[in-house]
């Protein structure tokens, strides 16, 4: 018909329908090298402190076991040190003269006396006490080191000595040792008898004339609380 519109209804739309859009992009900035190495030295300082807590994660479970839960509903009878102190780098030397590194008594628990090498009458008590605390510990004793520390250039007597087998014996200046042990108020360094963890850590000190049944019961707790991660010998 003349004058009549011949396109089918709707063809209109369907022809602007089909016609593509025109593509857009963004562009988005390069991180810069001092943004990535910012990111990877975080990334890298939280993977670090993950591993040192999977490392101390036992040691502090047997600490939280043995001072928090406490199941047999007892305090300690040794004075807890908090924090426990890390062993400083002590100038150790055998009684030959030779240097020892102090890294060297790290893993395994330490029972530690310190006297000068002339060792009174209270020195031998402490050794005697030392000796006799460690073989009570019965099939745990392995897992337990007796060192004396001497803190004089003092000759050590042979009596001494062989009464004492099997502790290490190593000398220290007095006031290197100080600035890691440290006695009660009003008491010297050679009054105590010192717990060291297998970390190297100095944790526990007990009274002067302690008890030794006192002494035995916390020291088996100690070592029944670490029992999952501390082996006995290093």
């Amino acid at each position: 018909m003349s004058g009549s519109n011949s396109s089918a209804p709707g063809s209109a739309a369907r022809a602007d329908a089909a016609t593509p859009e025109p593509l857009s992009f963004t562009v988005h900035s390069m991180p810069t090298p001092a943004v990535e190495d910012d990111r990877r030295t975080r990334v890298g300082r939280f993977k670090m402190l993950l591993v040192l807590l999977v490392c101390a994660a036992p040691v502090i479970a047997s600490y939280f076991t043995y001072y928090v839960i406490r199941p047999e509903g007892r305090t300690n009878y040794g004075e807890l040190i908090l924090p426990p102190q890390p062993m400083a780098e002590l100038p150790l030397q055998d009684l030959q003269g030779r240097p020892v590194p102090a890294a060297s008594l790290k893993d395994q628990w330490l029972l530690v006396t310190v006297a000068g090498g002339a060792c009174d009458a209270d020195c031998e008590r402490n050794l005697y006490l030392q000796r006799q605390l460690r073989e009570t510990l019965g099939k745990d004793r392995d897992r337990l080191d007796k060192v004396w520390f001497v803190t004089d250039d003092a000759a050590v007597r042979a009596s001494v000595l062989q009464a004492i087998t099997g502790a290490q014996v190593l000398r220290v200046p007095r006031q290197a040792l100080a600035s890691w042990l440290a006695p009660a108020a009003g008491h010297r360094l050679d009054d105590h008898l010192y717990v060291v963890d297998p970390m190297g850590n100095w944790m526990m000190r007990f009274p002067a004339d302690a008890d030794p049944a006192k002494i035995k019961r916390d020291l088996s707790k100690l070592l029944r609380a670490s029992q999952h991660w501390d082996r006995a010998g290093r």
